[in-house]
């Protein structure tokens, strides 16, 4: 079992918590915002809780672009991945858009064209 953070934008929500569900499901321990911030939480604690014990960040790609929450994220995590830590990036194509340049040599699975195909992408990633 692996610990999986999903990086979205919250415009993306929905779709967002369908790949998370289906990531748990296949027996993953999942970090997703909505479940693991509740009221009265400090956001950046948790969500810097959260990064380092994944294994795994799934970022999700957006029709809407990449928000400054989610570069952060990607970006902590692939320093993170630099400085000799266990943790991959598991780019996805959740509603579209494109990869930032210095990630675009990184294979993606794309939920757009085929949910099902892509989260199967998504879970061999996760090994």
């Amino acid at each position: 079992m692996a610990n999986v953070f999903i990086s979205y934008r919250k415009v993306d929500t929905d779709a967002a918590e369908r790949l998370a569900r289906d990531i748990q499901g296949a027996g993953h321990s999942i970090w997703f915002d909505e479940w693991r911030i509740d009221v009265g939480d400090s956001i950046v604690a948790r969500v810097e809780e959260g990064l380092q014990g994944a294994n795994y960040l799934i970022l999700c790609f957006s029709s809407s672009g990449m928000s400054d929450w989610v570069n952060r994220e990607w970006m902590s995590t692939v320093a993170r991945q630099l400085s000799g830590h266990n943790v991959k990036v598991l780019p996805v194509l959740l509603t579209g858009g494109k990869s930032p340049a210095v990630l675009a040599d990184i294979k993606f699975a794309d939920l757009v064209a085929d949910w099902d195909k892509g989260v199967q992408a998504v879970l061999k990633g996760i090994r």
